[in-house]
């Protein structure tokens, strides 16, 4: 049995370039690791890359061998927090806050994470910063970019107009989730979904 999250939830995962839509999102567990500054220049960032692929695909090959429960392990995304979410708008990267992450299955255990996260210890990325968390972002807003993520700012932009549209105000942590793969693909063709946690305003 193989588990895809993105095609279980494929719905959640399709915003259109440039058509920002409001989402409902259920309750998804990630691997987690928070780090702070800037990610192009941190070396926490470049760690908790390592770290979270290490344990991510460990458990899976580890409980494709033992249980015959096999998923595909999501794309990176990642939650940025700031007091000020000009931040964000206005590229002052050394003062973010992060939390980079890949969704995770329901059917992998916090047993099974641990017995993993000990196989890990032996590779080259150990991850003991890595946790396991359900987040409940709820109703969103959400778009695609199709970009360099240098550029992200006039989706960001139309994005929070469309908030502000709706009569809805921030309710959590911007969210982008990378759908391509950058050592792969062209700047120019990069995806990203660009979502916000909204509530009543």
């Amino acid at each position: 049995m193989k588990i895809d999250l993105w095609t279980e939830h494929k719905k959640l995962f399709s915003p259109k370039a440039g058509q920002p839509e409001l989402v409902r999102m259920p309750p998804l567990a990630y691997l987690m690791v928070d780090g702070t500054g800037d990610p192009n220049t941190s070396p926490d960032f470049a760690a908790a890359i390592g770290a979270l692929y290490s344990l991510a695909y460990t458990a899976k090959f580890m409980l494709k061998k033992q249980r015959g429960l096999d998923f595909r392990v999501m794309p990176l995304s990642l939650r940025l927090h700031a007091e000020d979410p000009r931040v964000f708008l206005e590229g002052r990267k050394q003062e973010w806050n992060w939390t980079l992450m890949t969704a995770l299955p329901s059917a992998v255990t916090a047993a099974d994470l641990k017995a993993a996260r000990e196989a890990a210890r032996t590779k080259k990325n150990p991850s003991p910063l890595v946790r396991r968390e359900v987040l409940r972002e709820s109703l969103c807003a959400q778009v695609l970019h199709v970009g360099p993520y240098a550029a992200e700012k006039p989706t960001i932009e139309a994005l929070h107009a469309f908030i502000a549209g709706q009569g809805l105000a921030f309710a959590g942590s911007h969210h982008e989730i990378y759908i391509s793969d950058p050592n792969r693909t062209a700047p120019a063709k990069l995806k990203t979904i660009v979502r916000q946690p909204v509530k009543k305003a």
